[in-house]
């Protein structure tokens, strides 16, 4: 698989390993799996995520000798995958877990795809059987690298006990440069057992990857431009700007310029949330004022974001009236979902600090941009309909006023990990995102199960912050069991159940789509005539199931508890916290903008379709 330039996205701490030969490195005869973990440890790796089985069983003896490198004893392998990628999100490092062969790297497959939508530097290593019984169908055989080929940035197949240190350092380095990604190094049994030579440094081999972060002069000339030309500018901020970690120079070019600025799901805490030029989210569950503003927009400006079809809508009527600026380390991207008036291929920290500097010198030549009337009708649309939500009628708890609650009596900075759906959407909403990387969800792959994991993750890379998983019922029921992982670790995350007793963005979709046809949504056993979940069952019982797990539990279903409950479990930090609140089955999430339908038809509510007057089109 050769390697090109597309792969985009940030400078995170590279490993130590350079090109230039080993000539002053110390030379030590090892086996290939010390040899691997040494390599580890001279990347940098401080914790790896893993499994143990018997293609990888070598590898397994001298990290129980290592003094740098922390493993941490998974219960299924997708946990390991998933609690590496909430490490790299919530420390801008690699990533890593390991793996043996067959299925045990098989269960890494979503992990990795998971990882690869969302631009997230990991290194997966697996076992592999004997190189003389590859393609034999031997036990616990399977062809990972041709399996994960399109969802990995690169993946390396090793047989030499003599390429494990070199291919490692280049894994790493592909993982964490240009775009960020998943990177597959699959090492065959006989390589881990093989003698041969250690030494640091080694060379990295890769003529083909050579990733441009420095943006051209001239597009930024003319992005700046246009900016300043444009009357309903919008700066459309992706994840890319988080990875870059080009948060501070983003704050300077949006207060420079005055223009509004919508953060996309993967991009919350890029940009403070309470910030004035903030107008929210934008897409399918976005704010309406960030949804219009991208659809009335003469100019955006993408910094970062990959126009997907969950922030554009139907395409051909996405933005009709706006120009294009599109910043991208990935030349991929730019062109492939709509074409850019202006394309600019480099890092988002390096295009933000150059637009800076030639915003102003457009300032400095008086061409400033007007947006008085442009931020009338924002801060109109952002009056009339915010996102808010309504209390249930019969009493019950509110999933939305969990949520925030939970996210308003939280310590400053503590990170939040979600899962998929509904709960992932108030989470993404009712919670102010003030800091970088305290948001941690699976935005492109949607994976139900990765809250409980990449929480475990992110805590285990991050000791001194709180972490909070906000989950659902379904999604918790996927990886739970890496509770116990937690609780034998002394990583204590602390994990809201939203228990609606459905897959409640599928059920929600069948209220609004599907005549209110309720078939197999229901999660609990028995249900009523209506679809809904019979009063009173606890299948699983999520309090017995996490104190088995080694886990203090809770269960929450009074409004009156709540704030006293979020207190209790903020005040323990010896073990795993679960709260199961029982939440109100009918809730939805609003505003929606219909699958396949254009952002035009944008609704604030059931029923409630937004009045923007009769002038906006101009």
């Amino acid at each position: 698989m050769p390697m090109t330039e597309q792969a985009t996205g940030a400078h995170h701490p590279q490993p130590r390993a350079r090109n230039g030969g080993p000539s002053s490195a110390t030379v030590e005869h090892l086996t290939g799996a010390q040899s691997l973990i040494r390599s580890l440890e001279e990347v940098g790796a401080d914790t790896v995520f893993g499994l143990p089985g018997g293609c990888i069983l070598p590898a397994y003896d001298p990290l129980m000798d290592s003094t740098r490198v922390r493993h941490i004893l998974v219960r299924h392998e997708q946990g390991a995958g998933h609690a590496a990628t909430g490490y790299a999100q919530a420390t801008g490092k690699v990533g890593v877990c390991m793996v043996t062969s067959g299925p045990g790297a098989t269960n890494l497959v979503t992990p990795i795809a998971d990882a690869a939508m969302d631009s997230v530097p990991l290194v997966a290593i697996t076992g592999q059987v004997a190189s003389a019984a590859i393609g034999t169908d031997a036990f616990q055989e399977a062809d990972i690298c041709g399996i994960t080929m399109p969802i990995t940035k690169h993946n390396f197949l090793v047989t030499r006990a003599e390429d494990i240190a070199h291919t490692i350092a280049e894994a790493f380095h592909i993982a964490s440069t240009g775009r960020p990604g998943p990177v597959l190094v699959d090492i065959a049994k006989d390589a881990l057992q093989a003698k041969t030579t250690f030494s640091w440094p080694p060379t990295l081999d890769l003529p083909g990857y050579r990733p441009v972060t420095k943006p051209h002069a001239k597009q930024i000339r003319e992005a700046a431009k246009l900016i300043t030309q444009a009357k309903r500018p919008v700066l459309y901020v992706g994840g890319g700007v988080m990875k870059a970690g080009a948060t501070a120079e983003l704050k300077v070019l949006a207060e420079l310029t005055g223009a509004p600025l919508t953060t996309t799901l993967m991009a919350l805490g890029s940009f403070p949330d309470s910030h004035p030029l903030h107008v929210g989210m934008p897409g399918m569950h976005g704010s309406v004022t960030a949804v219009t503003a991208l659809q009335k927009a003469d100019l955006i400006v993408a910094l970062g974001a990959r126009f997907d079809d969950r922030v554009t809508g139907k395409l051909d009527s996405f933005a009709p009236f706006a120009k294009i600026v599109h910043a991208d380390i990935d030349p991929a991207e730019i062109g492939k979902n709509r074409a850019a008036d202006v394309p600019i291929v480099g890092d988002a920290r390096e295009v933000i600090a150059d637009l800076v500097q030639a915003v102003q010198a457009e300032h400095t030549e008086g061409n400033t941009g007007d947006y008085a009337a442009w931020w009338k009708d924002l801060n109109r649309w952002r009056d009339t309909y915010p996102v808010g939500y309504d209390l249930p009628e019969d009493g019950s708890l509110s999933p939305q006023q969990v949520i925030e609650r939970i996210g308003q009596l939280a310590p400053e900075g503590t990170i939040f990990a979600a899962g998929v759906g509904q709960h992932q959407m108030w989470a993404s909403h009712f919670i102010n995102y003030e800091q970088p990387s305290t948001w941690l969800n699976s935005g492109g792959a949607g994976t139900m199960g990765y809250a409980v994991p990449a929480a475990m993750g992110a805590k285990a890379g991050m000791p001194d912050r709180a972490v909070w998983a906000i989950d659902g019922d379904g999604c918790f029921q996927m990886t739970n069991q890496e509770l116990t992982t937690c609780a034998l670790n002394n990583i204590p995350i602390k994990v809201a159940i939203i228990n609606n007793g459905a897959l409640g963005m599928v059920r929600q979709w069948q209220t609004l789509f599907y005549n209110q046809r309720y078939s197999n949504t229901v999660l609990h056993s028995g249900a009523d005539t209506d679809g809904a979940p019979a009063k009173g069952t606890r299948v699983p019982d999520f309090v017995k199931l996490s104190e088995a797990m080694g886990c203090y539990a809770i269960r929450c279903e009074d409004p009156a508890d709540l704030d006293k409950v979020i207190a209790e479990a903020n005040a323990i930090n010896d073990r795993p916290v679960v709260i199961d609140f029982i939440v109100h089955e009918d809730a939805m999430v609003w505003p929606m903008v219909a699958a396949g339908t254009s952002n035009d038809e944008v609704m604030a509510a059931r029923g409630v379709r937004p009045d923007f007057g009769d002038n906006e089109d101009d």
